[in-house]
């Protein structure tokens, strides 16, 4: 039985490991323990990835809810 990604978006800030650590923000939707991993696998190899703790704004919740992603999903946040 394959694992459940859950029903929760979760923020997740990748970090280059080059001279001047690029800091990218992603969201999953998946559960935190998933999100970090999928994120890993989309950003290049030695980047770093933590699920970040700070609360968004009401503005940046709506504007997650209407990526309409797909359980297991991850997106690379612009702007």
């Amino acid at each position: 039985m394959a694992e459940s990604f859950g029903t929760e978006l979760t923020i997740v800030q990748a970090t280059a490991d080059n001279w001047d650590r690029s800091i990218e923000l992603w969201v999953a939707f998946a559960k935190p323990n998933q999100a970090v991993a999928l994120v890993l696998s989309e950003v290049p190899e030695g980047w770093t990835a933590e699920i970040l703790t700070a609360t968004p704004t009401p503005a940046l919740r709506k504007e997650l809810r209407n990526l309409r992603l797909d359980p297991g999903e991850v997106r690379k946040l612009t702007g």
